[in-house]
Protein backbone atom coordinates (compact mmCIF):
# COMPACT_ATOMS: atom_id res chain seq x y z
CA UNK A 1 0.00 0.00 0.00
CA UNK A 2 1.33 3.51 -0.74
CA UNK A 3 0.36 7.10 -1.02
CA UNK A 4 2.01 10.26 -1.45
CA UNK A 5 1.41 13.58 -1.50
CA UNK A 6 2.86 16.20 -4.08
CA UNK A 7 1.71 19.79 -3.84
CA UNK A 8 -0.95 19.09 -1.83
CA UNK A 9 -2.89 16.26 -3.83
CA UNK A 10 -2.70 12.78 -2.85
CA UNK A 11 -2.53 10.20 -5.26
CA UNK A 12 -3.74 6.94 -4.26
CA UNK A 13 -1.49 3.83 -5.96
CA UNK A 14 -3.37 0.56 -4.91
CA UNK A 15 -5.71 -0.80 -7.10
CA UNK A 16 -6.98 -4.50 -6.87
CA UNK A 17 -5.85 -5.75 -10.37
CA UNK A 18 -2.39 -4.31 -10.89
CA UNK A 19 0.69 -2.71 -9.59
CA UNK A 20 1.30 0.71 -10.38
CA UNK A 21 5.21 1.68 -9.87
CA UNK A 22 6.11 5.66 -10.54
CA UNK A 23 8.93 6.33 -12.45
CA UNK A 24 9.32 9.97 -11.92
CA UNK A 25 7.98 12.82 -9.10
CA UNK A 26 6.10 14.45 -11.67
CA UNK A 27 4.61 12.17 -13.68
CA UNK A 28 4.40 8.94 -14.91
CA UNK A 29 4.08 4.94 -13.65
CA UNK A 30 4.53 1.87 -14.95
CA UNK A 31 1.35 -0.70 -14.93
CA UNK A 32 2.17 -4.19 -14.50
CA UNK A 33 -0.52 -7.07 -14.32
CA UNK A 34 -2.91 -6.41 -17.43
CA UNK A 35 -2.37 -8.23 -20.51
CA UNK A 36 -3.81 -6.15 -22.93
CA UNK A 37 -4.20 -8.63 -26.02
CA UNK A 38 -7.25 -9.76 -23.72
CA UNK A 39 -10.53 -8.44 -22.87
CA UNK A 40 -9.99 -6.50 -19.49
CA UNK A 41 -12.76 -7.43 -17.00
CA UNK A 42 -14.60 -3.90 -15.37
CA UNK A 43 -12.76 -3.77 -12.61
CA UNK A 44 -9.13 -4.11 -14.48
CA UNK A 45 -10.21 -1.74 -17.12
CA UNK A 46 -11.50 0.70 -13.96
CA UNK A 47 -8.09 0.59 -12.10
CA UNK A 48 -6.19 1.21 -15.75
CA UNK A 49 -8.49 4.41 -15.94
CA UNK A 50 -7.60 5.60 -12.91
CA UNK A 51 -3.78 4.84 -13.05
CA UNK A 52 -4.43 7.17 -16.25
CA UNK A 53 -6.16 9.99 -14.43
CA UNK A 54 -3.86 9.74 -11.16
CA UNK A 55 -0.66 9.45 -13.34
CA UNK A 56 -1.12 11.13 -16.70
CA UNK A 57 1.21 9.06 -18.48
CA UNK A 58 1.22 5.14 -17.89
CA UNK A 59 3.32 2.38 -19.61
CA UNK A 60 3.21 -1.30 -19.89
CA UNK A 61 5.91 -3.24 -20.88
CA UNK A 62 6.03 -7.04 -22.65
CA UNK A 63 2.90 -6.64 -24.71
CA UNK A 64 2.47 -8.59 -27.46
CA UNK A 65 -0.35 -6.80 -29.34
CA UNK A 66 -1.99 -6.90 -33.07
CA UNK A 67 -3.61 -3.41 -34.07
CA UNK A 68 -6.97 -5.07 -33.48
CA UNK A 69 -6.26 -5.85 -30.28
CA UNK A 70 -5.08 -2.43 -29.82
CA UNK A 71 -7.58 -0.68 -30.90
CA UNK A 72 -9.47 -3.29 -29.24
CA UNK A 73 -8.04 -1.89 -26.07
CA UNK A 74 -8.77 1.96 -26.99
CA UNK A 75 -12.29 1.62 -27.51
CA UNK A 76 -13.05 0.76 -24.11
CA UNK A 77 -12.29 4.52 -23.11
CA UNK A 78 -14.44 5.89 -25.96
CA UNK A 79 -14.45 6.83 -29.43
CA UNK A 80 -11.61 6.50 -31.66
CA UNK A 81 -10.03 10.09 -32.69
CA UNK A 82 -9.33 10.10 -36.69
CA UNK A 83 -5.81 11.90 -37.30
CA UNK A 84 -7.63 14.10 -40.03
CA UNK A 85 -3.73 14.42 -41.59
CA UNK A 86 -1.81 10.99 -41.30
CA UNK A 87 -3.56 7.76 -42.59
CA UNK A 88 -3.64 4.30 -40.77
CA UNK A 89 -3.18 1.17 -41.64
CA UNK A 90 -5.04 -0.64 -44.44
CA UNK A 91 -6.72 -3.17 -42.51
CA UNK A 92 -7.39 -1.05 -39.49
CA UNK A 93 -7.34 2.62 -40.35
CA UNK A 94 -8.03 3.74 -36.78
CA UNK A 95 -4.37 2.75 -36.38
CA UNK A 96 -1.86 5.28 -37.64
CA UNK A 97 1.66 3.04 -38.11
CA UNK A 98 4.85 6.36 -37.25
CA UNK A 99 7.56 4.41 -38.94
CA UNK A 100 11.51 6.12 -39.24
CA UNK A 101 14.05 4.40 -41.41
CA UNK A 102 17.78 4.85 -40.66
CA UNK A 103 17.58 7.57 -43.96
CA UNK A 104 15.27 9.42 -42.81
CA UNK A 105 15.69 12.66 -41.72
CA UNK A 106 12.65 14.21 -40.26
CA UNK A 107 11.96 12.93 -36.95
CA UNK A 108 7.65 12.52 -36.54
CA UNK A 109 6.26 14.62 -33.52
CA UNK A 110 9.74 15.68 -31.80
CA UNK A 111 8.73 19.18 -31.13
CA UNK A 112 6.58 19.78 -27.45
CA UNK A 113 3.57 19.21 -28.58
CA UNK A 114 -0.42 17.90 -27.32
CA UNK A 115 -2.14 16.27 -29.65
CA UNK A 116 -4.48 17.23 -31.64
CA UNK A 117 -5.12 20.71 -30.26
CA UNK A 118 -5.64 22.21 -33.44
CA UNK A 119 -9.43 20.22 -34.28
CA UNK A 120 -12.55 21.51 -32.39
CA UNK A 121 -12.87 18.45 -29.87
CA UNK A 122 -9.33 17.27 -29.61
CA UNK A 123 -8.57 13.58 -28.52
CA UNK A 124 -8.98 12.43 -24.39
CA UNK A 125 -5.52 10.72 -24.72
CA UNK A 126 -3.18 9.25 -27.12
CA UNK A 127 -1.64 5.82 -27.14
CA UNK A 128 1.12 4.56 -28.49
CA UNK A 129 2.97 1.19 -28.98
CA UNK A 130 6.17 0.23 -29.53
CA UNK A 131 7.45 -2.56 -32.35
CA UNK A 132 10.73 -1.97 -33.32
CA UNK A 133 13.01 0.70 -31.30
CA UNK A 134 16.58 1.75 -31.85
CA UNK A 135 19.17 0.44 -29.26
CA UNK A 136 19.28 3.79 -27.95
CA UNK A 137 17.82 6.87 -28.71
CA UNK A 138 13.96 7.71 -29.48
CA UNK A 139 13.00 8.26 -25.84
CA UNK A 140 9.72 9.92 -25.14
CA UNK A 141 9.25 13.14 -22.86
CA UNK A 142 6.17 14.15 -21.74
CA UNK A 143 4.98 17.28 -19.04
CA UNK A 144 2.71 18.25 -16.21
CA UNK A 145 0.38 20.59 -17.27
CA UNK A 146 -1.32 20.55 -14.09
CA UNK A 147 2.23 21.45 -12.29
CA UNK A 148 2.74 23.57 -14.87
CA UNK A 149 -0.27 26.06 -14.14
CA UNK A 150 0.29 25.53 -10.40
CA UNK A 151 3.44 27.19 -10.05
CA UNK A 152 2.46 30.55 -11.82
CA UNK A 153 2.09 33.23 -9.94
CA UNK A 154 -1.62 34.38 -8.85
CA UNK A 155 -1.18 37.08 -10.98
CA UNK A 156 -0.18 35.46 -13.81
CA UNK A 157 -3.30 33.27 -13.39
CA UNK A 158 -5.37 36.06 -13.22
CA UNK A 159 -4.18 37.17 -16.21
CA UNK A 160 -4.90 34.56 -17.98
CA UNK A 161 -7.90 33.11 -16.94
CA UNK A 162 -9.70 34.25 -19.78
CA UNK A 163 -7.09 33.69 -22.67
CA UNK A 164 -7.86 31.42 -25.55
CA UNK A 165 -5.05 30.30 -27.97
CA UNK A 166 -5.45 29.96 -31.66
CA UNK A 167 -3.85 26.43 -32.90
CA UNK A 168 -3.35 25.07 -36.15
CA UNK A 169 -2.48 21.97 -37.75
CA UNK A 170 -0.11 22.72 -41.28
CA UNK A 171 1.55 25.29 -42.40
CA UNK A 172 3.18 26.41 -38.65
CA UNK A 173 5.09 29.14 -38.50
CA UNK A 174 8.30 26.98 -36.93
CA UNK A 175 8.45 25.17 -40.25
CA UNK A 176 8.45 28.38 -42.20
CA UNK A 177 5.21 27.88 -43.75
CA UNK A 178 5.83 24.46 -44.90
CA UNK A 179 3.16 22.12 -45.18
CA UNK A 180 2.69 18.84 -43.43
CA UNK A 181 3.51 16.72 -46.55
CA UNK A 182 6.66 19.21 -47.91
CA UNK A 183 8.25 18.99 -43.89
CA UNK A 184 7.87 14.95 -43.96
CA UNK A 185 9.91 14.85 -47.44
CA UNK A 186 12.69 14.12 -45.25
CA UNK A 187 10.98 10.66 -43.72
CA UNK A 188 10.18 8.80 -46.82
CA UNK A 189 7.71 6.50 -45.00
CA UNK A 190 5.56 9.12 -43.53
CA UNK A 191 5.39 11.38 -45.98
CA UNK A 192 3.46 8.59 -48.37
CA UNK A 193 1.05 8.50 -45.09
CA UNK A 194 0.16 12.60 -45.56
CA UNK A 195 -3.51 12.85 -46.77
CA UNK A 196 -6.13 15.72 -47.36
CA UNK A 197 -7.94 16.87 -44.05
CA UNK A 198 -10.82 17.06 -46.39
CA UNK A 199 -13.90 19.08 -44.10
CA UNK A 200 -11.73 18.30 -41.03
CA UNK A 201 -11.59 21.45 -39.01
CA UNK A 202 -7.68 21.63 -38.43
CA UNK A 203 -7.38 25.61 -36.97
CA UNK A 204 -9.25 25.78 -33.60
CA UNK A 205 -9.34 28.31 -30.38
CA UNK A 206 -9.11 26.67 -26.87
CA UNK A 207 -8.73 28.19 -23.47
CA UNK A 208 -5.28 28.49 -22.08
CA UNK A 209 -6.40 26.96 -18.75
CA UNK A 210 -8.43 24.45 -18.77
CA UNK A 211 -10.42 22.29 -15.87
CA UNK A 212 -10.03 18.08 -16.60
CA UNK A 213 -13.18 16.95 -17.10
CA UNK A 214 -12.62 14.41 -14.59
CA UNK A 215 -10.39 15.47 -11.82
CA UNK A 216 -11.34 19.51 -11.96
CA UNK A 217 -8.42 20.84 -11.65
CA UNK A 218 -7.03 23.09 -13.24
CA UNK A 219 -3.76 22.93 -15.84
CA UNK A 220 -2.07 25.24 -19.13
CA UNK A 221 -3.42 23.56 -22.39
CA UNK A 222 -0.30 24.74 -24.72
CA UNK A 223 1.64 23.48 -26.79
CA UNK A 224 3.60 23.91 -30.43
CA UNK A 225 0.06 24.07 -32.08
CA UNK A 226 -0.33 27.38 -30.62
CA UNK A 227 0.65 29.73 -33.17
CA UNK A 228 -0.51 32.94 -31.19
CA UNK A 229 -3.27 34.24 -28.76
CA UNK A 230 -6.88 34.38 -30.21
CA UNK A 231 -7.92 38.32 -31.13
CA UNK A 232 -4.05 38.73 -30.44
CA UNK A 233 -1.20 39.32 -33.24
CA UNK A 234 1.83 37.29 -33.49
CA UNK A 235 4.10 40.09 -32.48
CA UNK A 236 1.90 40.95 -29.33
CA UNK A 237 1.99 37.36 -28.27
CA UNK A 238 5.22 35.54 -28.97
CA UNK A 239 6.92 37.03 -25.78
CA UNK A 240 3.91 35.91 -23.41
CA UNK A 241 3.42 32.60 -25.42
CA UNK A 242 7.01 31.39 -25.61
CA UNK A 243 7.14 31.76 -22.06
CA UNK A 244 4.69 29.51 -21.03
CA UNK A 245 5.88 27.02 -22.99
CA UNK A 246 9.27 27.21 -21.99
CA UNK A 247 7.81 27.22 -18.90
CA UNK A 248 5.58 24.33 -19.26
CA UNK A 249 8.47 22.02 -20.08
CA UNK A 250 10.53 22.40 -16.98
CA UNK A 251 12.59 19.74 -16.12
CA UNK A 252 10.71 19.42 -12.51
CA UNK A 253 7.14 19.15 -14.55
CA UNK A 254 8.56 15.95 -16.70
CA UNK A 255 9.22 12.59 -17.40
CA UNK A 256 10.89 9.88 -19.73
CA UNK A 257 9.82 7.39 -21.26
CA UNK A 258 12.28 4.35 -22.85
CA UNK A 259 10.87 2.44 -25.36
CA UNK A 260 11.29 -1.48 -25.54
CA UNK A 261 10.34 -3.33 -28.61
CA UNK A 262 6.36 -4.75 -26.88
CA UNK A 263 5.83 -1.34 -24.46
CA UNK A 264 2.59 0.13 -24.68
CA UNK A 265 2.07 3.93 -23.25
CA UNK A 266 -1.21 6.10 -22.82
CA UNK A 267 -1.12 9.27 -21.67
CA UNK A 268 -4.06 11.92 -20.83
Amino acid sequence: YMQFKFQDVFVNMTYQTLEATPFAGALGAELSGPDLSQSLANQAFTDVHQALIAQQVIVFRDQRLTPKQQLAFAKRFGDIHQHPYISGLPNCPEVMPIVKDPKDTHTFGAAWHTDQMFTAKPAMATMLYALEVPPAGGDTLFANLYLAYDALSNGMKQMLAEVKTYSVGDRFKTAGGKSRKDDYKGTSAMAGQVRNPGNVQTESEHPLIRTHPETGRKALYIGGHAQRFADMTDAESEPLLNFLKQHATRPDFTCRVRWTPGRLALWD
